[in-house]
């Protein structure tokens, strides 16, 4: 049996069959280079508040793919609405909102110094982490009404995914270095 590099793999209970099959195909790439994905409720379970659970299982991972799928709809709404600068206003229309832990478990990857690459379902309204940016990874957006095996053999998702994955390697190396004292 040949050893499994542990990652973390964050995302939202999917609601939608093609989220579920995109999921997959992103745990069976993963697997083919030698990653085992891991997800708190799915491969893993704690009986502590979640936030000690995602800590605990990522201290265990060599880094984080966070997939924000959608999850809650905005037919229509407004952010700042009421404010007393119009020019803050921004106005929403059939937008979508992502979990909150696909904010949450990047931003505490980061902390601890894990890479982090996060994928962005179309839609999903670019803000917190999911904003380019932020955690200073480009952002890929991929969309599921379209080809998506296309797009996971595509030559952004591979160079992406190849970035993301070296970074992987040179954490687990890391790891099993003394630390310096200088």
């Amino acid at each position: 049996m040949s050893y499994k590099i542990p990652i973390f793999l964050s995302y939202p209970k999917p609601h939608l069959k093609r989220q579920d099959q995109f999921i997959e195909k992103v745990k069976s790439i993963l697997n083919e280079k030698g990653f085992l994905a891991r997800t708190l409720g799915v491969t893993d379970y704690d009986m502590e508040e979640p936030l000690t659970a995602i800590r605990r299982l990522m201290l265990e991972c060599n880094g984080i793919i966070t997939v924000a799928f959608r999850r809650t709809f905005i037919e229509r709404g407004a952010i700042k609405p009421q404010t007393d600068y119009d020019d803050n206003v921004i106005l929403l229309e059939n937008s979508w909102i992502t979990s909150p832990y696909s904010h949450i478990e990047p931003a505490m990857a980061f902390q601890i110094g894990l890479p982090v690459l996060i994928i962005r379902e179309k839609g999903v309204i670019a803000d917190g982490v999911l904003e380019k940016g932020i955690i200073g990874t480009y952002l890929p957006e991929f969309n599921l009404d379209g080809d998506v095996e296309k797009y996971l053999k595509s030559n952004e998702w591979n160079q992406i995914l190849g970035k993301w994955e070296g970074y992987v390697r040179k954490v687990v190396d890391n790891k099993g270095k003394p630390p310096k004292l200088y």
